[in-house]
Parts: structure tokens; C-alpha cells; sequence
């Protein structure tokens, strides 16, 4: 059965739909998208600088413009092209909420190494339809009511200028509208044929081949799947410019698991050259649904090659953004061990209140809405401890995963994380940003964002994918910290004093990202070196001192608890620095850099264990505080009033973890 175009029938679609949080879904496209095909790569010059022992490179992998449906309707009007000038530190105008203007000016106070536009694969072809003058189905219905111009009561019924009714103009009964797309959907198929390699067009255009490799840029798109409102998305980065025909939407593929099987059936098992990995993002939003066992009720030999699967497409995932910090949270079902009193950072659904209802063993829903259960494995520490669970199961950790951050910018500006700016992650005016009300999921609860680094031997697209691949990868909160991580039976304890620290921490350990080398003998346990060097910022925005670095280790007790502990490893020179929000002027100072070396005193040879590294800054004033104090008294919002937002923040880097694993896999 095809969609109908029966107005009462789409009313009631489009409600549930939407209302609900039901993410639509729609027939495969006819034809099938064709795998990607074998081609020589477009040439480029050797990198000037390679760095055998490896550099850190900032860039941010979660990156929206106005190519996806909901930054366009709104207000986003730039595209990728803008995205990468900015990324590259060019000034660009992006929508701002000023009823005066319209629009800012934004510009990167320093340049990223990298980036990828990962517009929504949903609704691409539709949007560019609906915005293009002189398209094939520009003057539909569906495409007036995405515009805000259809004065049906339909449209009014789902709120004339709300997103809600731009959403509703492209939904029909499966997903598509036929007004829009045609009666067998081929107009958006080529429609969204054409934007996806318009975006390939700009990432190419801006990818430095040079030999001074000053800046990489990734094919990309988001998966988008949030059914009942609850967000289990992924970003899917590729290796090079050898792509698929067309960018696999969770509208004809609404399973995550077989998200993996189209990747691999159109792109890593083509022998092409095409190579992609996905991304979960911030599973914060996921009421337990992201790191769910989806495979439990397959035979024991098909879940053990559905982990496996998960476990080599899935090796990063998004530990920051801008919806929130997704490492920890106290209180969860059967997490044993001392409150973890750096896990209240950013948490958007708990800002202002500690009540929530556990999922423990169950998933819910409705998590973007503020609504359903929080489940442990929303968060990232406690997932790790899920995959030691699964590899006890069934013999495969599908979630033996490194860390990185990005934006989930939707205003074409990836790395706009400064705390002196506000997070804008749609055109937003500045005296709506700090508007609290009864609204927990609102801007002044979002945050600016995190950022991805990698160590890489160059800025070069395969140096950079294949330290995601490896996890080689780490998260910051925003700033520029550079945080190493290593981990061995052997390492000597006065590593922090030698001048070729990761050469020897390569030569006789294992990186973040990776698992210790085999125990020989009665080792007393495992030694592991974190280093980090702090943000220096810029002169007129001096980055954070590091107050200390910090190694969380997390195992799976024989009872099924899942235990944490959390280790001080190095302090700066004052461990009760603060600020004041009055001023934001720091009371004390921090350290530039940060060294030290610690053994597990409680090592246990017969339990698996996972250990990371998280560094520290200083207290400083949060955005939103900066914000309040730049406007008069009498003119403030009530998120300015005292205690409806954080008025301060410590800013952090975490590493990729180290595993020590008693058996190997498989």
C-alpha cells in the first residue's frame, strides 16, 4: 500500500507522528542505492609534518546546516560550504534570533584541524525541494506548509510557525508525501541524490591536499532514528571520497542493526575502497535504548556475530555536545562504590532537581521531550561496563568503544565552544537563551559543545579515520586540553620526568584506545601514565588552568554490580581553587601541565576491567553566567536568578579507555 494524500488521514499520521515522538518510516527506495564503487583516489601531496609519535588534532564530527530539515525550518540558511569556511576560522553570518538583524557574525577565535557537515540523511531531498524555487514540487502543499505559508487548518492544527508543522509538511503516511516526493517517492530519490553529492562537492573543495595539511574534512551524514522520542542516533563518517550512491536514512532503515548490515553490504564489504564507521551521539537522550543488547533474542552464534559487527562499525562514541555530558550519574540501579562527585556536569535532564525514575534492567522513552527513565547505560562508563558484561555472556564486547566530543551544531559552526559565547545551537535571542520557566530541556540548559581529538601522525584523512578506528581518541568539554594515556605491567614510575614520555609509553605499554599487553607472570598490577597540557587559549581569552588528572576504573563484580572507583593521579598547586561568579576571576591558580603514574592497588587477574583518564581545569564561570552579568540587573531573566542554573563549571578532558581483558575474544 502506498501513502494516501487523504487530509484527515494525514492529520492523524502526522499527530501521532509527531506528537508522539514516532519516528515515520517508508518503503526502500526504488531502485536500491547503489553500493559504492571501486575508483582511484583523487591525488594529494605527502604531509610536510608526520609525526611518528603522533599530534593531537581538534575537530568536531557532529556538524548540521541548513541542508537538514530541522536547522533549516528553524532559521539556518548556510550550508556546508559555510560550515567548513568557519571550521577553517573564516567570519560567516548565521541566523541569531534579533528580530532587528536576523543574523551575527561568527567567527573561530583559532582553527580546527577537522570537520564533517553530518546533516540528516532524513528529509534531504525534501527540504532542498521545498526551499528551491522552481523545483519540481516547490508550490506542493507539503512543501507550503514546511515553509510556514499554508494557512490550512491542518498547518494551524500542528501549530502554524512551530517546527512541528514544518515536520508535519513532509510526513505522509509512511513517511513520505506524494504532493512532495511523487507518487513512487522518485523525485526526492534524485532530489536527495543530488544534495548529498553537492555536500560531497563542498567537503572535497575544502580538504587540504597540499602538503601543508592544514585541514581534513570527512564525507558524512546522521542517522537519525528517535522512536517515541528517544534519541538513538549515529553519525557515519567515511574514510575518503569512495561513497555510496545514496546516505541511509532511518526512514527506510529503521533498525539500528541493520544500519550496520547496510554499511557493510554498500560500502566496507564492496571492495571499493568505501570505508565507514558510525558515531552513537549523546546517549544521554536514549532512555536506555542505545546500548541496549538489540541481538538477545538471536541464536547464541548470530549474537556473537552481531557484537562483533557492532564492535568493529561502532569504535567511537560521543561522550560531550550540546544537549549534555554523557560519562556518569550517581545514584543508578546496582553501581556500587563512592559517589562520583564530578558527575553532575551538564546534565541537561537533571539541571535544578535529583529526581529521576531508574530503567534498571528496562529501556523507556521520550527522553527529548524530558520525559521516560534514565538508564545506566546512558552514560558512557556504565556502558563500558555493559560490553565486560555482554563479553561475559557471549565471548564479544560489542562495546569496547574510545571517547570523542563535538557541537551538534545546527547553525553551520563546528568548534563554536567558547564559554564567552552563548551555544547556539539554533538562531536563538540573546535574552531567550537565559529563560528558564517550567522548561528543562530549553537553551539555557544546553551548553556550547565538546570537541573531538585524535592522535594522528598527520592531518590527513586516513591518518585521522584510522585513530577513530584504533580509538586513539579523546573528549574535551570545550577547551583544547591535550590529555596522553597509557597503560603497562612494566612502566617505569618516573615516566612523567622522561623527555620521550610517549615514545616510551608506546614502547612498553599500550595507548588510550587499546587493551594491555598480555600479563607475564605475577605482575602486582597494572601501571598506567596520564599527561595533559592545558588549553593556552588566546591572548585575549587565556584557556583554563588544570587542577588535577584523574584515572576511573570500572569492573564487573561476580555478583553483576556494576563497581567504579575514581583515582587523583595528579593535583595542581591549589586543590581548593574557585571563582567568582560575581567576577569570574579565579581565586587561586592551576597548573599548565599535569603529570603522574599510578598502580592498581586493588588489581584483580580473574575480573576484566576498564580504566580512562579524565582531566580537570579550575572552576570557572559557566556561559550562562557570563551572560547574566553582562546584562543590567533589572533586565536579567529568571535563569539568572540564583540557583536556576550552574553558576560555575570545571571544564574537562576525557581519555579513551585501556581494557585488561583475562581472556581474548572470540
Amino acid at each position: 500500500m502506498h501513502k494516501r494524500t487523504d487530509w484527515i488521514f494525514l492529520f492523524w499520521v502526522g499527530v501521532m507522528s509527531i506528537g508522539c515522538g514516532l519516528e515515520p518510516t517508508t518503503g526502500p527506495w526504488q531502485p536500491p542505492p547503489a553500493a559504492a564503487q571501486p575508483q582511484a583516489l583523487l591525488p594529494r601531496e605527502d604531509c610536510a609534518v608526520h609525526m611518528p609519535e603522533r599530534r593531537a588534532l581538534f575537530g568536531d564530527l557532529h556538524v548540521h546546516t541548513g541542508v537538514s530539515m530541522d536547522a533549516r525550518a528553524l532559521g539556518t540558511l548556510t550550508g556546508p560550504e559555510d560550515a567548513y569556511r568557519y571550521a577553517r576560522g573564516e567570519a560567516i553570518d548565521v541566523a541569531s534570533g534579533d528580530p532587528a538583524t536576523g543574523i551575527r557574525r561568527a567567527q573561530l577565535e583559532r582553527p580546527l584541524d577537522f570537520a564533517a557537515v553530518t546533516d540528516h540523511a532524513e528529509w534531504m531531498g525534501e527540504v532542498s525541494l521545498c526551499v528551491t524555487p522552481g523545483s519540481a514540487t516547490y508550490d506542493s502543499t507539503g512543501c507550503q506548509i514546511f515553509r510556514g505559508e499554508d494557512k490550512s487548518w491542518l498547518a494551524m492544527a500542528l501549530g502554524m510557525k512551530g517546527f512541528r508543522a514544518r515536520l508535519g509538511g513532509l510526513l505522509g503516511l509512511l513517511g513520505r508525501r506524494s504532493d512532495v516526493c511523487g507518487e513512487e517517492d522518485e523525485i526526492c530519490r534524485a532530489e536527495l541524490g543530488a544534495v548529498w553529492k553537492a555536500n560531497q562537492e563542498a567537503a572535497e573543495r575544502f580538504y587540504d591536499r597540499s602538503s601543508a595539511c592544514e585541514f581534513t574534512t570527512f564525507h558524512a551524514w546522521e542517522y537519525s532514528h528517535s522512536p517515541y522520542a528517544t534519541k538513538v542516533h549515529r553519525n557515519v563518517i567515511l574514510r575518503n571520497e569512495i561513497v555510496p550512491e545514496l546516505p541511509v536514512s532511518s526512514l527506510e532503515t529503521p533498525r539500528e542493526i541493520d544500519l550496520r548490515h547496510q554499511l557493510m553490504d554498500l560500502c566496507n564489504d564492496t571492495e571499493s575502497g568505501c570505508e565507514a564507521i558510525a558515531i552513537p551521539h549523546n546517549p544521554n537522550l536514549s532512555n536506555g535504548q542505545m546500548f541496549a543488547v538489540e541481538y538477545a533474542d538471536l541464536p547464541l552464534e548470530e549474537q556473537r556475530k552481531e557484537a562483533a559487527l557492532r564492535a568493529r562499525l561502532e569504535p567511537i562514541v560521543e561522550m560531550m555536545q550540546i544537549k549534555g555530558e554523557s560519562e556518569c550519574r550517581n545514584g543508578l540501579y546496582q553501581v556500587v562504590g563512592e559517589p562520583d562527585e564530578l558527575c553532575g556536569f551538564e546534565k541537561i535532564r537533571d539541571m535544578g532537581s535529583q529526581e529521576f525514575e531508574d530503567c534498571e534492567e528496562g529501556a523507556g522513552h521520550g527522553a527529548q521531550k524530558g520525559e521516560g527513565c534514565t538508564s545506566r547505560t546512558d552514560f558512557v562508563r556504565y556502558a563500558l561496563l555493559e560490553g565486560l558484561r555482554e563479553k561475559e555472556r557471549i565471548g564479544i564486547n560489542p562495546y569496547a568503544f574510545g571517547f570523542l566530543g563535538s557541537t551538534d551544531t545546527h547553525m553551520s559552526t563546528p568548534g563554536g565552544v567558547s564559554e564567552y559565547d552563548v551555544p547556539y545551537k539554533f538562531g536563538v535571542a540573546r535574552d531567550q537563551m537565559l529563560v528558564v520557566g517550567d522548561e528543562k530541556r530549553g537553551p539555557a540548559f544546553w551548553n556550547p559543545g565538546g570537541l573531538a581529538g585524535v592522535w594522528a601522525e598527520e592531518n590527513s584523512r586516513d591518518s585521522i579515520f584510522d585513530a577513530l578506528k584504533r580509538r586513539e581518541s579523546f573528549a574535551t568539554s570545550g577547551p583544547r586540553i591535550v590529555p596522553r594515556f597509557f597503560g603497562g605491567w612494566d612502566l617505569p614510575e618516573n615516566l612523567c620526568e622522561d623527555p620521550d614520555f610517549a615514545k616510551t609509553g608506546y614502547a612498553m605499554g599500550a595507548p588510550m584506545g587499546s587493551a594491555l599487553p598480555a600479563r607475564k607472570g605475577a605482575n602486582p598490577g597494572p601501571v598506567f601514565a596520564a599527561s595533559a597540557l592545558a588549553d593556552p587559549g588566546t591572548p585575549d581569552r587565556p584557556g583554563g588552568l588544570l587542577a588535577k588528572i584523574q584515572v576511573v576504573k570500572g569492573w564487573v563484580g561476580q555478583d553483576g554490580e556494576f563497581h567504579q572507583e575514581v583515582h587523583d593521579l595528579a593535583y595542581g598547586p591549589d586543590p581548593d581553587a574557585s571563582v567568582d561568579p560575581d567576577t569570574c576571576r579565579p581565586s587561586a591558580e592551576g597548573a599548565r601541565s599535569l603529570c603522574g603514574v599510578w598502580r592498581d592497588p586493588s588489581f584483580d587477574p580473574s575480573r576484566d576491567a576498564v580504566y580512562y583518564a579524565r582531566v580537570v581545569e579550575n572552576p570557572s564561570c559557566r556561559w550562562s553566567r557570563r551572560l547574566c552579568l553582562s546584562l543590567p540587573v533589572d533586565q536579567r531573566p529568571d535563569g539568572c536568578d540564583e540557583g536556576r542554573l550552574p553558576e560555575t563549571i570545571q571544564e574537562r578532558a576525557w581519555t579513551s579507555p585501556i581494557w585488561y581483558a583475562t581472556r581474548n575474544e572470540g
